[in-house]
């Protein structure tokens, strides 16, 4: 793609040097309109090199859980993690023997875990070993980072806490992506640039840290899918709610742990002052995504969860249920 308009923008530059005729103009004009048509075309397909296009995962039957959502609070991140998981029947209801699991946490930005603007190492490193405890064959930790994905990485602590844990830790590069492909002709992210990891798995695990955000007004369990998109992302943003909901339609995780253990309460997604940040200690987790961000805006942020659009818009759209008086929800406190 990108040779191709390199050799376009040649030509273009070549024929300006040419005396002005009506010939050449002409030449001009097309060579200019090709410049913009490829890069207009590139656009949405951007850090895609697979143009076969890659279809919505296939949903797996839902598991019988013990509740519709655990919390559990406590001083020890890993502990409560566990126990958080352990209180939905078990990390083997989701991973079976043989399994491949994508985990897809926050670690967008090259700051340390205190600053909570990434899920917490030791978040990261519990969900892994009990999905490698349950039999999983592998475990792939991956986000696409908005700052230097070799700094965000190490820094957010995510890197040597996953590996060290057993998981394959990995960057998204142009090759892991592809075109996705919605059965809705009309969905907004119709052949944007998705993850293959992320649909190469059979169990998908959403686990961000819990923040607020400019635009979304909370970032949680449902937006934290954004991360599975390639360059050109930041055009979501134009219907960021309508956006948010296609993700998770596509995607179809099949657990969401929310890490509150230190929450971003002003200037998300990024922070970067420990004065915005707020010990919450705790873990929630759901196979709702909806019910998950609803419980952690309602109980993290004590937001009306009907007053964040793209939750509100997401129960609307059948993707999980946003009535907490109606929901088995356990909690307790380590």
């Amino acid at each position: 793609m990108l040779k191709k308009i390199y050799e376009s923008t040649l030509k273009f530059r070549s024929l300006l040097n040419e005396d002005m005729t009506r010939k050449t103009f002409l030449k001009t004009v097309l060579a200019g309109l090709g410049i913009i048509a490829l890069s207009s075309k590139s656009a949405k397909k951007a850090f895609a090199q697979n143009t076969q296009g890659i279809k919505p995962r296939a949903k797996k039957s839902q598991p019988n859980l013990d509740c519709d959502l655990s919390a559990v609070s406590g001083s020890d991140p890993e502990l409560i993690t566990r126990r958080a998981i352990d209180l939905l029947g078990g990390m083997s209801r989701f991973v079976k023997r043989g399994d491949i699991v994508a985990l897809k946490p926050n670690i967008s930005w090259n700051l340390a875990p205190q600053y909570a603007a990434n899920t917490n190492p030791a978040v990261v490193a519990a969900i892994v070993k009990m999905c490698l405890e349950s039999g999983a064959k592998s475990v792939k930790v991956f986000d696409n980072t908005l700052n230097d994905r070799k700094s965000s990485y190490e820094n957010s602590g995510i890197m040597a806490a996953a590996r060290g844990a057993g998981a394959n830790v990995f960057y998204l590069d142009s090759f892991r992506f592809a075109p996705a492909k919605f059965e809705n002709q009309r969905a907004i992210l119709q052949d944007f640039a998705f993850s293959k990891d992320a649909l190469d798995c059979d169990v998908l695990i959403s686990a961000p840290v819990a923040k607020h955000h400019g635009q979304a007004q909370l970032s949680l369990g449902l937006k934290n899918l954004i991360g599975l998109m390639g360059n050109g992302r930041g055009q979501i943003h134009w219907n960021l709610d309508e956006g948010i909901c296609e993700l998770n339609e596509f995607f179809k995780p099949d657990l969401y742990v929310i890490d509150a253990n230190a929450v971003l309460t002003a200037h998300g997604p990024r922070g970067g002052n420990l004065s915005d940040v707020v010990k919450k200690n705790t873990v929630a987790a759901s196979a709702d995504g909806v019910l998950a961000d609803a419980y952690s805006a309602k109980t993290f942020f004590n937001r009306d969860p009907q007053s964040i659009p793209y939750i509100s818009l997401a129960a609307k759209r059948g993707l999980g249920k946003i009535n907490l008086a109606a929901a088995r929800i356990k909690t307790e406190r380590n």
